[in-house]
């Protein structure tokens, strides 16, 4: 329930921001900046899958090997991946080794590359329009919108898994499809 904090620099961040290097750089240069391609979508939605019930920092600090053990997430090339691929992950300390999340991963990369029109279309179609009020304090921030929700529906019914409206919410936020910089944060 706090609004921003000026973090070492002196620069006021969402309080989010301002805790480690790695969330101070992610908060400052990737959150909420508007990201399209169905490669670096695929990627976010699943990081975000991998997070969920994980703080975002340990994903974060595991995105390289996340990019190394899933093909740079290229949805084509992790659509073909079969068991050996799967008990390769599974053996894989650099990533989060939880078998549910890394055969969703897997199930949505095909879901991806089946997609008629792309996933960058289906995901920016739940873009809401940019009226809302910046919120001041993070108890502003919502978790789940009826614009998330409807994205949870439509990703499922295109056979993706992992991606609830929460989840949907956090990606939406992630890239960038709202803004959810504090009013007074720098890098609104």
């Amino acid at each position: 329930m706090s609004g921003p904090v000026a973090g070492p620099d002196g620069v006021l961040r969402c309080p989010w921001g301002t805790g480690t290097s790695d969330y101070t750089a992610y908060h400052d240069v990737e959150w909420g900046r508007p990201l399209h391609g169905d490669a670096a979508l695929f990627e976010r939605v699943s990081l975000e899958a991998f997070q969920s019930g994980l703080s975002w920092l340990t994903i974060l600090r595991k995105r390289p090997a996340f990019r190394s053990a899933f093909a740079g997430f290229d949805p084509a090339a992790v659509a073909v991946f079969g068991d050996a691929d799967i008990d390769r992950l599974m053996a894989d300390a650099g990533i989060v080794r939880n078998r549910a999340k890394v055969i969703a991963t897997i199930a949505n990369a095909r879901a991806t590359v089946e997609l008629a029109g792309g996933l960058d279309a289906l995901l920016w179609s739940f873009a809401p329009d940019d009226d809302r009020p910046a919120p001041v304090t993070t108890a502003e921030v919502p978790a789940i919108t009826p614009e998330s929700t409807a994205m949870a529906k439509a990703l499922k019914r295109n056979g993706f898994r992992f991606v609830g409206p929460t989840t949907a919410y956090a990606l939406m936020q992630a890239t960038g499809m709202v803004n959810d910089h504090l009013a007074d944060c720098a890098f609104r």
